[in-house]
Parts: C-alpha cells; sequence; structure tokens
C-alpha cells in the first residue's frame, strides 16, 4: 500500500500537498495612461486598496461542505460570521456586504470582498495581517476618465469593468482573476493587451493556519504600455460647445462629427453627441444610472461616428463623379440639361431646385448638387447608358462605403451596399431603374457611416489614396491608391465650387479655402431628413478632413453652421496652444 501511494499516486497527492502549503499571489501591472496628442491625460490611474480572500485559508473555514446550497451557505455563515466581523471593524467595512460575498464562495478561488479601503485602515491591516490568516489587502487602482468634462470621449476612450463569467471562462487562462478590469469599449478594449501589461505573480509558502512563513518564488509586473492619441482634446471640447449652441436651437440633440488628417488618416476628433461620462462604468454604474442610459431615446450609449448607419445623400455624389470619369462615362465637358428632374415611366425624380438648374457639367452637378446629372450617370435612359448599378457598387467600394475602415475601435459598422440579388431575395420584387436613380444620390438602400463618408473625402483632398483611420499617435500610415490625380482635381474643383458659387457659400467666410459637399439624406416620409456636410481645408494644401451630421437636422443650414464654426476655430487655435 505504501507502495502503491508513493510510486503510482505519489504525483497526485504532492500536487494537494502543494496546493495546501502555497499559494499564488498576482501582482497587478500598472494600466498604460491614455494621453492625447498634447500630453494630457485622458484616461488615468487613481490608487486604492481592496480586500481579498482564500476562504480555505479562513480557521473557521469548514472541512467539508455540504452539497445543498442553502445548508451550505447557513453553515459557512455560521462558522465564518466571527473572523467576519472582525475584520470588517478592523477595515470599517459591511459585515454584512462581506458575509454575503463569503456565503457562496468557491474554497480554493481567491474572492473581492471589499473595494476603497481607506489609507489608514489598509496600513493598520499591513502591520498585523499576521493576525489574519486568509485576508489580504491588495494594492489595486482604479480607472479615471478626462469624460467628466468632454463627455464625448467617453465613446472614442470606453471604460474598464470587472470581467463577466462569460469572460473569466477564456480570460483565466491568460491570468486574469474573476475581479479584475477589462477594458470593455473603445480604446480600452481595443488596446486591452498593451494597455493592460503583464501581471507578476509571488508563491508564498503558508502555515497551516494560512499564514504566510516565507517567499517561494516572484515574477514581477510588466506595467502596460501609455498610449499617446492623434487626438486634440481641445478641438473635441470645442466641437461639443458648437454642436450645444447649435442644437440647442433646434428639435434635434443627436449630431456626428468627425476630424481627420486626410494624408495619415490621424483622428483628431470624433464626436457622437448626445454622449455619457465613462466615470460612471469605471466607478460601478448602479442599475438606476443604467436604466436611464438605456432607454433614452436619444441613445447616448451609441457611438454614431463609426456605429451609425445613414442614407449618405449627397456626399456621395463626388464618389459616383470621379468613378463616371474614370470608367469613361464621362468627361469634364460632359452636359445634361436639368429642367426640374427626370420623368421615367409614370415615376418623375426630381431635383430640389424647381424648374433645374439649366445646362450642367460635372463642376456645376457637384457644387449645386444636381440630382439630374447623377440620375443619368447612374441609371442613364434611352439616350445615355448610365453606369449601371454594378459599377456604382464596385465604385462606392473602392472608395471605402460596405467595408469597415480598420478603424482601432470595436463596434465598427460597415454600412451597406444594396443589390439586385439582395432586392429580390428580401423584398421579394425586382430592382428597377428608379432604385439606381434613388442610390446615384445617396438615397435609398445605401448606408454609410459618418466615418466612412469622412475616409472617403479624404482621398479627394489627399490625392487619391484610401487611407486608414487611426487613433495612436506616430502610426504607420495604412495607404492605397485608388484613383488617378486627373480625376481627382476635377472632382476638388467642384468641391471648392461648392463653397465659392453653389450650396455651402457662407463656408467662404472661414479664414482658409474650404472645399466641399453638402447633403440631404431622406430616410422617412414623417420626419425630417439629416442634414450632411463633408470637406476639407486649406483647398490647396489640406491639413484636415472634417464631416459633420445632423440627425433630423433637415437641408444643409443645420451642417455648414457648424462646419464654419469648427473652421474657424481649427485654423485660429491650431498654433496658438490655447
Amino acid at each position: 500500500k505504501a507502495a502503491y501511494l508513493q510510486i503510482f499516486q505519489g504525483s497526485g497527492y504532492r500536487a494537494i500537498a502543494d496546493n495546501n502549503r502555497t499559494r499564488i499571489n498576482v501582482i497587478p501591472a500598472h494600466r498604460g495612461i491614455i494621453k492625447d496628442r498634447t500630453g494630457l491625460e485622458l484616461a488615468l490611474n487613481s490608487p486604492s486598496f481592496r480586500l481579498l480572500v482564500w476562504p480555505k485559508d479562513l480557521p473557521s473555514w469548514p472541512a467539508k461542505l455540504p452539497k445543498d446550497a442553502e445548508a451550505r451557505e447557513a453553515l459557512i455563515r455560521s462558522a465564518t460570521s466571527e473572523a467576519v466581523e472582525q475584520i470588517a471593524g478592523k477595515l470599517e467595512v459591511s459585515a454584512t456586504e462581506l458575509m454575503d460575498k463569503l456565503a457562496v464562495a468557491e474554497p480554493d478561488e481567491q474572492l473581492l470582498l471589499a473595494e476603497d479601503i481607506s489609507y489608514n485602515n489598509a496600513l493598520a491591516f499591513y502591520a498585523r495581517s499576521q493576525d489574519y490568516p486568509g485576508f489580504t489587502v491588495e494594492f489595486a487602482e482604479k480607472r479615471k476618465y478626462y469624460t467628466s468634462a468632454i463627455p464625448t470621449l467617453s465613446h472614442v476612450l470606453g471604460y474598464t469593468g470587472p470581467v463577466n463569467d462569460d469572460e473569466y471562462k477564456t480570460l483565466k487562462a491568460e491570468g486574469y482573476r474573476r475581479f479584475d478590469s477589462l477594458g470593455k469599449q473603445g480604446l480600452e478594449a481595443w488596446h486591452e493587451s498593451e494597455l493592460r501589461g503583464q501581471f507578476g505573480e509571488e508563491v508564498v509558502e503558508v502555515d497551516a493556519q494560512g499564514r504566510a512563513l516565507r517567499v517561494v518564488s516572484r515574477r514581477d509586473a510588466v506595467d502596460g504600455a501609455d498610449l499617446t492619441l492623434t487626438l486634440d482634446a481641445r478641438l473635441q471640447a470645442y466641437v461639443e460647445v458648437a454642436l450645444e449652441e447649435h442644437l440647442s436651437t433646434t428639435p434635434t440633440k443627436n449630431a456626428v462629427v468627425v476630424v481627420m488628417e486626410p494624408k495619415t488618416g490621424a483622428l483628431l476628433a470624433l464626436v457622437s453627441t448626445p454622449s455619457f461620462d465613462a466615470n460612471l462604468f469605471a466607478n460601478g454604474i448602479s442599475s438606476e444610472d443604467y436604466a436611464e442610459l438605456l432607454n433614452d431615446p436619444d441613445m447616448p450609449l451609441f457611438p454614431r461616428a463609426h456605429a451609425g448607419e445613414y442614407p449618405a445623400g449627397s456626399t456621395i455624389k463626388p464618389v459616383f463623379a470621379a468613378a463616371a470619369l474614370a470608367n469613361g462615362t464621362i468627361t469634364p465637358q460632359t452636359t445634361f440639361l436639368s429642367t426640374g428632374g427626370v420623368m421615367l415611366g409614370n415615376r418623375f425624380f426630381p431635383d430640389w431646385r424647381p424648374g433645374g438648374h439649366g445646362v450642367t457639367n460635372v463642376y456645376h452637378a457637384i457644387a449645386d448638387s444636381v440630382n439630374t446629372f447623377f440620375y443619368l450617370i447612374g441609371g442613364g435612359n434611352e439616350a445615355f447608358p448610365g453606369m449601371g448599378l454594378e459599377k456604382l457598387m464596385t465604385a462606392a467600394l473602392t472608395f471605402g462605403y460596405g467595408q469597415k475602415s480598420g478603424v482601432d475601435l470595436p463596434g465598427e459598422a460597415d454600412g451597406f451596399l444594396p443589390s439586385k440579388k439582395w432586392k429580390e431575395e428580401t423584398k421579394g420584387e425586382p430592382w428597377y431603374i428608379g432604385d439606381t436613380y434613388n442610390v446615384s444620390i445617396g438615397q435609398g438602400d445605401f448606408l454609410a457611416t459618418p466615418l466612412q463618408v469622412a475616409r472617403a473625402t479624404a482621398a479627394f483632398a489627399n490625392g487619391g489614396n484610401l487611407v486608414t483611420p487611426h487613433f495612436v499617435l506616430n502610426a504607420e500610415t495604412v495607404s492605397q491608391e485608388i484613383l488617378q490625380d486627373s480625376y481627382v482635381e476635377v472632382v476638388r474643383d467642384g468641391m471648392r465650387q461648392t463653397v465659392t458659387n453653389g450650396s455651402a457659400q457662407s463656408l467662404q467666410a472661414v479664414s482658409v479655402p474650404v472645399a466641399g459637399k453638402t447633403g440631404t439624406a431622406q430616410w422617412s416620409s414623417t420626419k425630417a431628413p439629416h442634414s450632411w456636410f463633408t470637406g476639407f481645408a486649406p483647398f490647396d494644401e489640406p491639413e484636415i478632413v472634417i464631416t459633420v451630421l445632423v440627425e433630423q437636422g433637415g437641408d444643409e443650414t443645420a451642417a455648414v453652421p457648424i462646419t464654419r464654426d469648427i473652421l474657424t476655430w481649427y485654423f485660429a487655435n491650431r498654433e496658438s496652444g490655447s
């Protein structure tokens, strides 16, 4: 029997013995700080202390627990109540809350009992920790965000929160404990592994009462890397102010602003309003506060800039104009006569200006957003073939529509590019030329995110390259050439004329020359359309792309004034440091 126990079952008993005599204490790493491009700390750590316990090391822990849940809980409460009362009094925490957690604990798993223990109480506990076997006060950190001052940063930064049960099943093997924090949204989630660092561990030998005797081994933690963003918090804050001022007199409170460097894809501001304060989640949000956010009809938790899908309206027209030039459907000299719209069978597809826009070339069509021109280059008529749906959607895909941009944020939407097959399968009806007309002006089933619109606009600002938007400063630019310079120049000139003599003439008040495209996106038969503007400045040497969307804002009179104020502020302050 002795030989059997020692030779054949020796390794198993040694594992049990080792488990009884040693404890593995985790050494948390400092989570990396998130800063804006000027060094302003947007997400940082606040020191904290918390109470942990190894239940099986409590002197009063029952040697054997009943299988029945109620009997098990009753036995734990009766056996450990005295120890819990002592430690609760020592650390000035709730004995009832400690007991409620301990009563359902797993004996072999370290348990978080209390957080935010005062410094003085934690220090006093350390001095007499040998008197309280099983219990440990651990130095920890709580995340704090600048979002109390700039709430719209919450959609970008995200927040951290405790690992949930499903996450724990996967992350346990990576060294996470049930009560460790994890990036849940935004950059905190996308860059979790870099920000978290590598936790260390300390193997401690304990006596039969669970008191520490000596450190057997130690592996130090490796702190997480700091993250410096392309984002300018001053600009983000001003965009909030501008939106609040302009939307205060309107029925809508929902809007998006994207500001990006066209050559690199670096995001300077990404604003979705309304928003929320990420500190609510970092500190453990109450069920009441969460329900209020969740049930708000304006959806403050929804990151519209990269997850919202909208009809692109006329902001898509530069893309289709460029495609028509590139595939030879039109030339810069091609003209059509706009008399107020196009009659197709018994349906009339109107221009926005009654009576039409007269003889129109591609420059004027972009500048004055002439629907007739785009109906014809998209769907054609008896005298002119047009590109057709497939070529339109190929062009949209080339400019980044219908796919994720690759921005370093979770939850990005890919928009939607309709097809004949999709309509037949989904709606049970064929695709008509009228459907192509609608898509040609960014209406119908074509959907895009504001970030996609900004990315496509950047291609005209930077000379024909599709860049990947990103938030990490000095990250490598990911870019792909998609359009020849000659076609870019034609579309750019049309977008410049949008400001000089087209639908966005109020932007002439900006201190630098601006180019762009307005948009009015129909999406409901009973509610106001969405208002768009997308453009870049300065025209000759573009520094920034700006895209503005006002949900149910009506025509361009909602988005253009917001754009004007933001561009005016940006070019007045970009070098002043104010």
